[in-house]
């Protein structure tokens, strides 16, 4: 190995000094890689077992990789939905002493799929357009947060599943770039880019006969601007309302609680009569049913998630007339009674399919289409064992793809007892 080596990272793996970095990166041994699937990409990447865990490596240019890294860096420590920075490591030269391109590591998101392995596995009619209203959630958050993309397409996004829906994550940030705020001249050729983007992959998933022909995908395609239209309004656009109308402050308030933002701050005005006020959001953070359910249960998950496991703990608060009680109290007996024992009770060599917040949201939906059927409630236990046996046993084995161990699949972050 070269002594010109030099490696950048915020905190050093010692491991990732024992890569072939004199290897180029297209002829990575085996033994090193990790079998997962890729997207497309103008570089060359591959997945590496590090240290117990899974990273990317892509091979770039010098000047590219620090902007990205750095990029990542800022996106991180705003709380974006991106991939995490780990290293940049340039100096490569392979045993000619020939120069070898400098190369990014990233941590591999878990549980998460490039656009093309979402489609190769679930192949319903509607996945397109979840798709593209996860695209048009992330796109209006990086926008928010100051971020131009300048490449913003499925390929250069990574897919969690998120109760039913999905929850995008930008996983290649070269062309990006933080600004103070962003004009609509940029957010506005962003979403152009994003659009014919688009329209150009879907037509190439078609091509390959991996979408319907019969589909629409220019109509798709436009659906990212409408749906990013929609949510920036409603996240930005001020609202005006007579005075004796004050109950509209709160009714904007919740409808934004409901889109999944807190409102961290309002600009309210009058006119100069004081017969009608103005009001507008001035700071709004994603994640309001997230950071709810973190703080109730210290559950870890996305934000669908999260809101369908709130639904669930206020019915079980419900059910057990416990309306009146601290909700900390209530939360933590439902975690014990109720969330736990369902994950617990999915057998071990199932428990590579999903992550646990996506199979208690299934048994749910699951336990609701088995009392529709059977006109009665249905046991929490006597759903789960349906659900395993008709639906969770013949899924693809999703966590197996992915190439954690199995084990590592019931872990969510929460405060020990």
């Amino acid at each position: 190995m070269s002594h010109a080596l030099e490696i950048t990272a915020a905190n050093l793996d010692p491991a990732l000094l024992d890569l072939p970095w004199e290897v180029p990166l297209e002829a990575w041994p085996e033994s090193v890689l990790a079998a997962l699937p890729r997207g497309i990409s103008r570089h060359v990447v591959r997945f590496v077992r590090l240290s117990g865990r899974v990273v990317a490596v892509k091979e770039i240019g010098e000047s590219v990789a620090y902007h990205e890294y750095d990029q990542l860096r800022q996106l991180n420590r705003m709380g974006a939905p991106s991939v995490e920075p780990l290293a940049v490591i340039t100096g490569r030269r392979d045993p000619h002493d020939e120069p070898l391109d400098s190369v990014l590591v990233t941590q591999h998101l878990q549980f998460s799929l490039p656009y093309r392995a979402v489609f190769s596995q679930y192949l319903r009619p509607d996945t397109a357009t979840r798709l593209i209203d996860a695209l048009a959630v992330l796109l209006v958050r990086l926008h928010l947060l100051g971020f131009y993309w300048g490449d913003v397409s499925l390929s250069n996004t990574l897919f969690r599943r998120d109760a039913g829906a999905f929850a995008a994550y930008l996983v290649d940030a070269e062309t990006g770039e933080i600004h103070p705020a962003l004009t609509d001249g940029q957010r506005n050729y962003d979403l152009e880019i994003a659009r014919v983007n688009i329209i150009g992959e879907l037509m190439d998933l078609q091509a390959g006969e991996m979408v319907d022909e019969d589909i629409d995908v220019v109509a798709i395609g436009a659906r990212i601007v409408e749906r990013y239209d929609d949510l920036w309004t409603e996240l930005t656009e001020a609202e005006s309302f007579d005075t004796g109308e004050r109950w509209r402050v709160a009714a904007r308030i919740n409808r934004l609680n409901t889109l999944g933002y807190d409102v961290g701050e309002l600009s309210i005005t009058t006119d100069v009569d004081g017969t009608s006020v103005r009001i507008q959001p001035k700071v709004v953070d994603a994640g309001h049913h997230h950071r709810r359910l973190m703080r109730l249960t210290g559950l870890d998950v996305q934000e669908n998630q999260a809101r369908r496991m709130l639904n669930d703990l206020d019915a079980y608060r419900a059910d057990h007339d416990r309306q009146g009680e601290d909700e900390e109290f209530v939360a933590h007996d439902w975690l014990a009674e109720v969330f736990e024992p369902t994950v617990r009770a999915i057998p071990r060599e199932l428990r590579g399919k999903l992550e646990p917040a996506e199979i208690f949201h299934e048994v749910l939906e699951h336990r609701w289409y088995m009392a529709e059927k059977m006109r009665q409630d249905v046991p929490m236990r006597d759903a789960v064992a349906s659900y395993v046996e008709s639906i969770l046993r013949h899924r693809p084995d999703e966590q197996a793809v992915l190439g954690a161990g199995l084990g590592d699949t019931m872990e969510m972050r929460r405060p020990r007892s």
